[in-house]
C-alpha cells in the first residue's frame, strides 16, 4: 500500500486503525541506555508535502514540578537554560557566559533545532532531536551522514555519534566510534570521553519520486516510524 502521511516520534503513541507499514527497519544496534524522556521530537510529512519538524521540553525532570490546576499538565524550568552563574555549570554541564546571564527582556539560550531541508525547492529532510546541548550536533551529524555521506535515513540516525560543546573541552563519543579514530584524536590532543546515548533523532527523507523514509532513534525505547 502506498504511504501518504508518515510520522516519526520519540514517543510512538500513535494509533491509527488503517495503518501500512512499508520503511526500512531499524537495524539492530548496541545495548545503550535510553535517553531521558523529559523531551520529545517528532517529524511529519503528509501526502500534500506539508511538513512539520517538532521539538519540546519541559527540561528536566518534572520540569518546575509545578502542575497546571484543572489542565493536569507541568511547567517547564526552562530558566535552567539561563546562565544562573556566569562560569558554572548548569544542569546539562553547559558553560554561560555574561551574554546569557539572566536579565528582564531576554529569552534564554536554547538548543532545540527542529530543521527542515529542501533540494530544488521541495521538501528533502525533516529532522529533529531533544537531547539538551547535544540536539545540534546531533542534528548537524544525521544531515551530514545523508548529504555528505550518502546514507539511508535509519543509517544516518542509528550511526554512532560524537559531540563537542566548548566547555568542557572534551570530545564526547558514543558506543561505535572506531578505536582508531579515538586514538588519532587523543595523539593529537583531545580529551575522548566515552558517554551513553546522545540524542534521539526522529527524521523523515522524502525521495525524488516522492515516497517517503523514516528514521527512528533506537536510542529511545519509544521511537517509530509509522506511515498510513
Amino acid at each position: 500500500a502506498k504511504i501518504t502521511r508518515m510520522i516519526v516520534s520519540a514517543l510512538g503513541y500513535w494509533n491509527r486503525s488503517k495503518e501500512t507499514f512499508s520503511s526500512w527497519p531499524i537495524p539492530p544496534a548496541p545495548t545503550r541506555p535510553s535517553t531521558t524522556e523529559e523531551r520529545t521530537a517528532f517529524s511529519i510529512v503528509d501526502k500534500f508535502g506539508n511538513a512539520v519538524s517538532n521539538t519540546y521540553t519541559i527540561n528536566f525532570s518534572y520540569g518546575s514540578h509545578i502542575v497546571v490546576d484543572g489542565a493536569g499538565f507541568l511547567l517547564n524550568n526552562e530558566m535552567d537554560d539561563f546562565s544562573a552563574k556566569p562560569g558554572v555549570a548548569n544542569a546539562y554541564g553547559l558553560i554561560g557566559g555574561e551574554a546569557n546571564k539572566i536579565e528582564p527582556n531576554k529569552r534564554m539560550l536554547s538548543s532545540m533545532s527542529p530543521t527542515i531541508v529542501k533540494k530544488d525547492g521541495k521538501n528533502f529532510l525533516v529532522t529533529g532531536s531533544p537531547g539538551g546541548s547535544r540536539i545540534i550536533t546531533t542534528t548537524l551529524q544525521v544531515l551530514m551522514n545523508v548529504i555528505d555521506h550518502r546514507l539511508n535515513i535509519q543509517a544516518a540516525v542509528s550511526a554512532p555519534r560524537v559531540h563537542h560543546q566548548w566547555l568542557p573541552d572534551e570530545i564526547r563519543i558514543e558506543e561505535g566510534i572506531s578505536p582508531d579514530t579515538i586514538r588519532l584524536l587523543e595523539q593529537l590532543g583531545h580529551t575522548v570521553v566515552r558517554k551513553d546515548a546522545m540524542g534521539a533523532s526522529q527524521s523523515i527523507m522524502v525521495g525524488g519520486d516522492g515516497r517517503l523514509y523514516g528514521g527512528a532513534d533506537p536510542r529511545r525505547s519509544t521511537s517509530s516510524a509509522k506511515g498510513f
